[in-house]
Order: structure tokens, then C-alpha cells, then sequence
């Protein structure tokens, strides 16, 4: 019983499914700012290197912009090796990727683009692409007042990712707004279970449900577990088997769940 309590609470504190339609059901329009600029690229297969898959291809709309496989397969069917998160709720996150190898993300937006198992383009080649391009060329001059670089085509990806915040669902109405109708007895009672007796919040805790640090829950085991994580980017050993807390933002659309799916 006391697991599906948990449960209940946390299917509760997931956006539901129209806060992400949002996204994709709009009509095409000319982008005005970084934001909607970053939106039309991040759903645009001219930043791979054939020209087949965009950002949207691993991070899919309806499941608030993760992935439904375990691992996602790039350009030629190539797969990935870690498990696609999702690219909402950013905002308030300090590194990404799953060993925390970027601090920002502007940084983080460009790494999927040069990545030979995701869009496999070298990052100076899809500037070059987008200087070619005619509508791009001038979007870029109309909203950065310079031709597209690697700078400012991280920034408009990273402007439509800061702007997917899922912060109006009934969990935060009950307990930003003291609103105690919002949510039933059952979120109330895994509310209790998440803070209390389940421990979760020892990890999960905060406006997106994580915090920045990394952990080891036994996922590693140099065996038939042996992705080091954090460790590859501090070179630290006892990050060894570390990874990034997940956030629980929609975690009723984004499963499977975990850095290896």
C-alpha cells in the first residue's frame, strides 16, 4: 500500500501531457527572439550531419522532451550509450549530462550536435551550414545583429530550453498556494512516504525534486556495470560509479529512468 502511495505522489508532481504539447502543436511562425530562433533549430535535422535527426529526435514532445527507448540511436542508427533525460525544467540545474560534464548550457547544447553517436556534425561545419542557409542567415542578423556562431546558435538552444519550465502543476498549487484541494488524500500520504519512511528527499529534494550532487546507488561494478561516470570528468576515484540525481519533474512521461535506461 505504501508503494502506491509514493506512486500516486509522484505521478502527481509530473506536468501533464498539455504542457508539452504546447511545444509542438503551434503553427509555424517566424521566430522573433532566441527563444522561438532556438526552438525552430531545436526541432530542425539540419544540425546533423545527414540531415535526418534533430534535437527532437531523442527528446520527444509528448514525453516532456526525453526519450522512450533506453538508449536513443543517432545519425546511421548509431546508439548512444546513456539513457536521453529530459530537456525541461534546466533552469535551476548548475552541470549536465549525466557525469556533469558541462556547466552551462550553452555549453551542453553543442555537444549532441558534434557527438559521432548522436548528430555526428562538427560544430564550425553546422555554423557554416546556417551562414548558408538564407533564413537562418537572417534570423541570425535580425536577433543576434552578427552572422551565426558557435556562441550564439548555443545560446537560442539554450534560451528554448530555460524557457520549458513545468512549475503550475496541482503539487505545486497545494503546496506554493496552500491550496489543500489541489491533490487527494493518496499524493498526500506519498508526500509523507517520500519525506519520511521512503527517504527519497535524502536525494530528491527542492523546486525540481534533485540537487547537485552525484551519486553512487550501485550502479557500477567495473564488471558488467562499468560506466565510471562522474569519475571520467573529475578523475576523481571516488566518483567512481557516481552520477547525477535526476530530477522527478514529469517522471510519469520520461521512463525508463536511470543513466543507462
Amino acid at each position: 500500500m505504501h508503494k502506491k502511495y509514493l506512486l500516486t505522489f509522484l505521478i502527481t508532481t509530473a506536468a501533464t501531457l498539455f504542457v508539452t504539447s504546447n511545444f509542438f502543436c503551434k503553427p509555424k511562425k517566424v521566430p522573433a527572439n532566441k527563444v522561438e530562433l532556438g526552438e525552430q533549430l531545436f526541432f530542425d535535422p539540419i544540425l546533423s550531419r545527414d540531415q535526418t535527426i534533430s534535437c527532437s529526435s531523442c527528446h520527444l514532445p509528448a514525453f516532456a522532451f526525453a526519450d522512450t527507448a533506453r538508449v536513443s540511436k543517432g545519425v546511421s542508427g548509431r546508439t548512444g550509450v546513456r539513457n536521453t533525460p529530459s530537456a525541461m525544467n534546466l533552469s535551476l540545474q548548475v552541470s549536465f549530462f549525466w557525469d556533469g560534464r558541462s556547466a552551462t548550457l550553452e555549453e551542453q547544447a553543442l555537444v549532441p550536435i558534434a557527438n559521432p553517436d548522436e548528430m555526428d556534425l562538427p560544430v564550425d561545419t553546422a555554423v557554416m551550414r546556417l551562414r548558408e542557409h538564407p533564413e537562418y542567415r537572417r534570423l541570425f542578423d535580425r536577433i543576434f545583429h552578427e552572422p551565426p556562431s558557435p556562441k550564439n546558435l548555443g545560446a537560442a538552444l539554450a534560451a528554448f530550453q530555460r524557457s520549458m519550465e513545468t512549475s503550475n502543476t496541482a503539487f505545486d498549487d497545494w503546496k506554493v498556494n496552500d491550496n489543500i484541494g489541489a491533490v487527494n488524500e493518496s499524493v498526500k500520504r506519498g508526500f509523507k512516504l517520500f519525506n519520511g519512511k521512503a527517504n527519497c528527499i535524502q536525494c530528491h529534494f527542492g523546486t525540481d525534486f534533485n540537487n547537485v550532487e552525484f551519486r553512487n546507488i550501485g550502479l557500477f561494478d567495473g564488471i558488467m556495470l562499468n560506466d565510471s561516470g562522474r569519475a571520467a570528468i573529475s578523475h576523481n576515484i571516488s566518483d567512481l560509479g557516481k552520477f547525477k540525481i535526476g530530477p522527478l519533474r514529469n517522471i510519469a512521461l520520461t521512463a525508463p529512468y536511470m543513466h543507462d535506461g
